[in-house]
């Protein structure tokens, strides 16, 4: 990885938008600096959601960039809310213009 770029690791959660508002607590609880949130369709394990009825059977994908440290709390928080609700996450390395 270039030097004169920043490096993080990138999150992304996608989950039942019924959870935005704590996802966004969560976040903010560790001191996360930024996030962003998209709507988001697809299909898995829980079936076809393709968000055609605003606020039912609705997904988003929460994506932010993070320390290590920050990253493996917020896995660790998320496990959780797997139990009542569809949600995955993973997490790759990154490197770019962020700070």
């Amino acid at each position: 990885m270039s030097s004169s770029l920043a490096q993080g690791i990138l999150v992304t959660i996608i989950s039942e938008a019924v959870l935005q508002d704590r996802l966004i607590h969560l976040l903010t609880k560790l001191g996360v600096s930024g996030y962003t949130i998209t709507p988001a369709q697809g299909a898995g394990s829980h079936g076809r959601r393709m968000g055609d009825i605003a606020g039912y059977n609705t997904n988003i994908e929460v994506k932010t960039i993070v320390p290590s440290e920050i990253s493996d709390q917020l896995m660790e928080d998320l496990k959780p809310f797997q139990a009542k609700h569809a949600l995955i996450a993973f997490r790759q390395t990154v490197e770019g213009l962020f700070d």
